[in-house]
């Protein structure tokens, strides 16, 4: 009934999204498998996208050419540039999206797509030959055949849900789960283990008193994610932020006893970052209060996500809790929250392409990899999707670098280090986050994406245009001076030191309590300069200021980058035998030879692989 195809996906959330479009963009046969055909990329959490690092992940993946951000440029209610008190180098962009307006463009973005099939059912099973994928068996019996199997199951392999002392297999409330396959990646040699995640309660927006609590309101001039025509909003819906008290938490408390993470029902790893309320009262016992984020989830919805108050406590203490919160003393649940402990395979098995060590052309790509998040995810699937493509065509992997993307931290992350909870993406994670930055997303990325097939020439070329503006700009800061006589006022109202003679307004710039905008508008000859060149977007002027005042910085991150590479050039071959290397350490020899690193870089960030082991390994190549 259903042909052979080049690719198959297996799970339609934010991971199996992006590794479709991309392939089936690239030119590849794609099926992708999904239990229900009305949640494509669901928001099972919160209602939003990017947020500190996750932001410069959504931007990552648009300069690619997936579509995570074109998506929520169309979907989003309200937008947020997180961290603007801070370098842009913290800048974050974060938008609440309408949930179903969400799924409902993701569909309508992948039925455009070519060569991209549909097909609601459940992956149980996988088959290969002679090592290699050939296909997948499926929930209603079928056996699919394809040369690729990209796995983005999620949350759903072999899941329970635990609400107090109930517990119930389920993959999200309400929906079936994935049994089988987990047993059937274990008969192939790859190893599981299990996770914990956590999700808040939904409840009633109309039964709430949001005069009582603090209003959030959007960004005055909004931005957006992606770097296309997408739209720029031109109304926004308010967030609200409320707290909880001392009796909140005595209320919480009584329900302890009941808990399945107290009780150690729950075996699975959970998230340090994002912690339940219950165990944010026991780890921050000395607080009395937690912030809450009140968070709409839809222009038209009732239904309001409570972001801080994830809690898998029996549903009536969560209610009997949440009551004592200002602006909730009449609350209605629409749901309530719950844990969610399910499979995932530790990605140290994992090659940087996303294919895994023990099967060819096997991907694994999002939470089915230790990681939580959406926007973690999303560009797994898009990594994945591409390397799926190029390696059925003969093409070389493509794999970014720490210093080229957090997409690149994230994944080398995840092969070299492995995960010992749920992975999410932070800005400190980055040692070269001077670089990736959100603003020049486009600057680093976008002649990748154009390389491999997913932007078009248009778009490479505005990208182009946008570098070489922000190139002339700066040569003309540099090399044209101010008066005294024309700018001592405007530095006196900026308190800021007056000149006593001609000065570059590249050095002006320098200064911290000058921007480029005020700069353009009380110097004469640079009003004129981008006046006369009337090509000057607010993205290059933006882009031109940032150059300027982190030149410095920028220059020893590079140094820095260009030491590291050395490393990174130098290569290792998968089948190298470290075991004959007697003068490394017992751990070391276990480590690399389990996680086959590429490079004498990436093995020198595997955690256990001592600096004189890389010596060793350095005098042995002849280095």
């Amino acid at each position: 009934m259903l042909p052979e195809y080049d690719i198959i996906v297996a799970g339609a959330g934010h991971a199996g999204c992006e590794a479709a479009a991309a392939a089936a963009r690239l030119g590849s046969s794609v099926l992708l498998i999904t239990s229900n055909m009305f949640t494509f990329a669901q928001m099972s959490c919160n209602p939003s996208m990017g947020g500190i690092a996750k932001g410069q992940i959504v931007r990552e993946i648009d300069a690619l050419g997936g579509l995570s951000g074109i998506v929520t440029d169309h979907s989003m209610i309200q937008f947020r540039m997180l961290n603007r008190s801070k370098g842009p180098a913290m800048w974050s962009p974060r938008a609440q999206a309408d949930r179903i307006l969400f799924t409902i463009n993701w569909r309508l973005a992948l039925e455009k797509i070519p060569h991209l099939d549909f097909w609601q059912d459940t992956v149980t099973g996988v088959t290969t030959t002679t090592g290699k994928v050939s296909g997948v068996t499926t929930l209603l019996g079928l056996h699919i055949k394809c040369k690729a199997l990209i796995l983005t199951n999620g949350t759903f392999l072999n899941e329970i849900i635990h609400i107090g002392e109930k517990q119930f297999k389920s993959g999200r409330v309400g929906e079936a789960g994935v049994t089988g396959l987990t047993e059937s990646l274990n008969a192939l040699g790859l190893e599981s283990d299990r996770m914990k995640t956590g999700t808040s309660m939904r409840v009633d927006g109309r039964s709430l008193d949001y005069s009582k609590m603090e209003e959030q309101k959007g960004d005055e001039n909004p931005g957006k994610f992606s770097f296309t025509d997408t739209p720029v909003l031109s109304k926004q819906k308010s967030c609200y932020i409320t707290h909880t008290n001392k009796e909140v938490h005595d209320i919480l408390r009584t329900g302890f006893e009941k808990s399945p993470l107290f009780k150690g029902i729950i075996e699975g790893i959970g998230p340090r970052y994002c912690p339940s309320i219950e165990d944010k009262i026991v780890r921050f016992h000395e607080k009395d209060t937690h912030l809450i984020f009140v968070e709409p989830e839809g222009w038209e919805t009732a239904e309001v996500y409570i972001n801080g108050f994830s809690s898998s406590l029996p549903e009536d203490v969560q209610y009997r809790a949440l009551k004592k919160m200002k602006g909730f003393e009449n609350v209605k649940i629409f749901r309530p929250g719950y844990a969610i402990e399910y499979d995932f395979f530790p990605p140290l098995q994992l090659q940087h392409t996303l294919e895994t060590n023990t099967v060819e052309n096997l991907y694994l790509a999002g939470q089915i990899n230790g990681t939580t998040g959406y926007e973690e995810a999303a560009c797994q699937g898009l990594i994945a999707g591409i390397n799926a493509h190029r390696k059925l065509t003969g093409n070389a992997p493509f794999i970014l670098k720490r210093s080229e993307a957090y997409i690149g931290v994230l994944i080398d992350d995840l092969v070299t280090k492995g995960v010992d909870e749920p992975y999410r993406m932070f800005t400190s994670r980055a040692e070269f986050r001077i670089l990736l930055r959100q603003d020049n997303a486009d600057l680093r990325l976008t002649p990748f994406g154009y390389e491999l097939g997913l932007i078009d020439e248009a778009r490479f070329k505005k990208i182009k245009e946008k570098e070489n503006k922000s190139k002339y700009l700066i040569h003309f800061l540099r090399n044209t001076t101010a008066e005294p006589s024309e700018i001592n006022d405007y530095l006196t109202r900026m308190n800021t030191p007056k000149i006593t003679q001609k000065i570059k307004l590249y050095n002006i710039l320098l200064r911290p309590q000058l921007n480029l905008k005020d700069l353009i508008s009380n110097i004469n000859s640079l009003n004129q300069y981008i006046s006369d060149s009337d090509t000057f977007s607010s993205d290059v002027l933006e882009q031109s200021e940032i150059m300027v005042k982190y030149e410095s910085y920028i220059e020893k991150e590079m140094e820095q980058v260009n030491k590291m590479e050395r490393l990174e050039n130098i290569e290792l071959h998968p089948n190298f035998d470290y075991q004959k290397l007697k003068s490394l350490s017992y751990e070391a020899r276990e480590k690399l030879s389990k996680i086959k690193p590429r490079t004498i870089g990436q093995a020198s960030r595997i955690s256990g692989v001592s600096p004189s082991d890389i010596s060793v390994i350095l005098i042995y190549l002849g280095r």
